[in-house]
């Protein structure tokens, strides 16, 4: 048995860890020019970039993103509002860190950002883009498709599956996120919003048994 609150089956279980997986990039994380960290419901995105700042990967910091209807109540004043001031109050210095209050997806956060980043006279050669665990390869896509000219290295919260679920205190959030994160990174390319990207078949038939299961509140309609 899987060790987690019975509000999920442990075939679900594993198939959402799956993909939980898949959606990470699993890039070696390293200095680069800046750091761009991705407003959403998760605070733990500015905490990892926080401790990236702290490590000395990067000068500069953009939080980008202002609300969604997953994040108004929780972030009243913006996701890059109050993920600023985590990382402050976690040691990042207010000068090191650039604000992005207005995106509402995932390309207006790279497009954005570098848009603050150049009336700030910076032009980078490299990023470190920090994001939810499980958003990993979507924002990758997202900015090689919008960036192509950057180096983009992903990174996130180093948690397991299970500490990120405990984190979280939702776990059909959580299932219904990665089902939603993958559709896009299935359907974005075709759209023209991101590279394309190969899914494993296993990490496919997962994601089809999660739909038919009912973890579809984040899925885009066509």
């Amino acid at each position: 048995m899987c060790n987690h609150q019975q509000t999920i089956t442990d075939d679900q279980w594993r198939g959402a860890e799956l993909i939980w997986d898949f959606h990470q990039m699993h890039h070696q994380v390293r200095p680069a020019d800046v750091a761009i960290g991705l407003g959403s419901h998760d605070l733990g995105v500015a905490t990892a970039a926080a401790e990236l700042h702290r490590a000395g990967l990067f000068p500069h910091l953009v939080f980008t993103g202002g609300n969604s209807p997953t994040t108004a109540k929780v972030f009243p004043r913006g996701e890059a509002v109050h993920f600023r001031e985590h990382a402050i109050d976690l040691g990042v210095p207010a000068a090191a860190i650039l604000l992005e209050p207005n995106a509402t997806n995932t390309g207006q956060n790279i497009t954005l950002s570098r848009d603050v980043l150049a009336a700030a006279g910076l032009t980078p050669n490299s990023v470190l883009l920090i994001s939810k665990p499980y958003m990993e390869r979507r924002s990758f896509a997202t900015a090689r498709k919008l960036w192509p000219d950057v180096e983009v290295i992903c990174a996130s919260e180093p948690l397991e599956f299970d500490d990120y679920l405990k984190s979280i205190g939702d776990e059909k959030l959580v299932l219904d996120m990665l089902v939603g994160d993958l559709q896009r990174v299935i359907a974005y390319p075709k759209l023209g919003f991101a590279i394309e990207q190969d899914v494993p078949g296993d990490v496919h038939a997962a994601y089809e048994s999660l739909i038919r299961d009912g973890f579809t509140s984040r899925l885009i309609t066509p």
